[in-house]
């Protein structure tokens, strides 16, 4: 029976019913405060999982450095931050708002002397459009070529999804045979606490694919942004719990982004990314990170 250890606010885990593969059941609707997930699991603390670990200068300066340097293309994200009832937030001016953040507005003209338009900014109330589940395999050990490929991942990922006006959130799930939900839906953790808790997280043999699909797929069931989108970060070497093509199809997009580097299955990662009407882009290095994932996400 595989575990999901969590953070504060422990979600539940609860098995959906009497197919044990998850197969056939609908998973019943989870809540910020509940995941429900095809299999049976057990529930426990964050902090009985995560070693203590020395800070390492060579991977905090390398995840700087791609946060920094290694960019997403904001067109995806900034197309899908649409109007609506929900909470104000300040973002720039783009011809439609009369209600001035006066604030914000004087820090930018601080710094631009010949404003533009796009320079003044309003207040809108918008609807958050994009949530993104990013579900790491962690299997094995985390070292050379794999540290910086999930680093580049998760740096370009959650700087993509902050910042003013976005509106956006990330969740961020560990797993092996286990799970670990590092971050809930979220827009606010920065990328070296998230890469921080994943490194924590000690060398772990089996790959519970299916797992963490119903993981992910529960933590997007909380979710009413307009596209809710599932990124699967894995060498797709499944050797432990029943077939994760069961659970792809309950995903509204499931995008696979698949390790080559070493032993991997291509034909159960493209299968996953179908099954979820996603895309399947391979990553051998992390410099490939950032054209997979402007390539998967900005196919919205």
């Amino acid at each position: 029976m595989p575990s999901l250890f969590g953070g504060n606010g422990t979600p539940l885990v609860l098995n959906t019913g009497g197919d044990r593969d998850g197969s056939d059941a609908e998973a019943p609707p989870g809540s910020q405060a509940t995941v429900v997930t095809a299999q049976a699991g057990a529930v426990r603390d964050l902090g009985e999982l995560l070693e203590e670990r020395e800070p390492d200068p060579e991977i905090d300066r390398m995840a700087r450095q791609i946060t920094r340097n290694l960019a997403l293309r904001r067109s995806w994200r900034d197309a899908d931050v649409m109007a609506g009832s929900g909470r104000p937030i300040s973002v720039p001016y783009h011809y439609r708002s009369d209600e001035i953040d006066l604030d914000r507005t004087l820090e930018v003209l601080t710094e631009r002397p010949v404003p533009e338009d796009t320079d003044i900014i309003v207040r809108e109330s918008v609807r958050r459009s994009i949530d993104v589940v990013l579900m790491v395999d962690v299997s094995g050990s985390m070292r050379g070529e794999k540290v910086r490929v999930a680093a580049a991942t998760v740096a370009a990922m959650s700087a993509a999804m902050s910042g003013p006006g976005a509106g956006h959130r990330l969740a961020l799930i560990g797993f092996w045979s286990d799970a670990a939900l590092l971050e809930p839906l979220s827009g606010n953790t920065s990328p070296i606490v998230l890469l921080d808790r994943l490194l924590r997280i000690p060398a772990r043999g089996l790959t519970n694919v299916h797992f963490a699909l119903s993981v992910g797929d529960s933590v997007l069931k909380a979710s009413s942004a307009r596209r809710q989108v599932g990124v699967l970060l894995t060498d797709a070497v499944h050797n432990a719990g029943p077939d994760p093509r069961l659970l792809a199809r309950r995903f509204r997009e499931l995008h696979v982004l698949l390790q080559t580097d070493g032993e991997h299955d291509r034909d159960l990662g493209k299968d996953i990314a179908r099954l979820g009407k996603g895309m399947t882009a391979q990553i051998k290095t992390h410099r490939d990170v950032a054209p997979a994932l402007n390539r998967v996400l900005g196919r919205g």
